[in-house]
């Protein structure tokens, strides 16, 4: 499994743009297989052009970590959500509210080469996993 620090070094190496939106692409297709019972409106994200879900979930032990799985229906919405799940699953929810997503953003080079419905779907992932994080820190 890489780290996220491994996929901005990736994506910092290449230099077109199809060659960035390509590495995205088979991102995604490391998901692996999600399940049809999960595809349901609790868990789909709105503001997204796509259909995207993702499935919140508490990892006790100590310290407890928030995992998260996720799909879309279209393969560079899969790829941004492949990166997210890197960034965010398997993290305390205090480690996900410290996560400065502009500046995440900005280091993968994505604010400049996104449509703006697709930046408005990812960052409508990233409230809904920091909105989770909050709801843990509140309990």
């Amino acid at each position: 499994m890489c780290t996220l620090e491994d996929i901005i070094e990736d994506l910092e190496f290449l230099d077109e743009d199809l060659e960035r939106l390509r590495y995205v692409i088979d991102l995604g297709k490391d998901l692996g297989d999600f399940p049809d019972d999960l595809r349901t409106k609790e868990f789909l994200v709105q503001g997204c052009s796509s259909q995207v879900w993702l499935v919140p979930r508490v990892v006790e032990g100590s310290p407890v970590v928030l995992e998260f799985s996720a799909d879309a229906d279209a393969q560079i919405v899969r790829g941004l959500v492949a990166l997210l799940l890197v960034a965010y699953s398997g993290r305390t929810a205090e480690q996900i509210l410290a996560v400065d997503v502009d500046r995440l953003m900005e280091r993968l080079q994505f604010t400049d080469h996104l449509t703006p419905g697709r930046q408005n779907g990812l960052f409508a992932m990233v409230s809904r996993i920091r909105d989770f994080a909050e709801q843990q820190l509140a309990r």
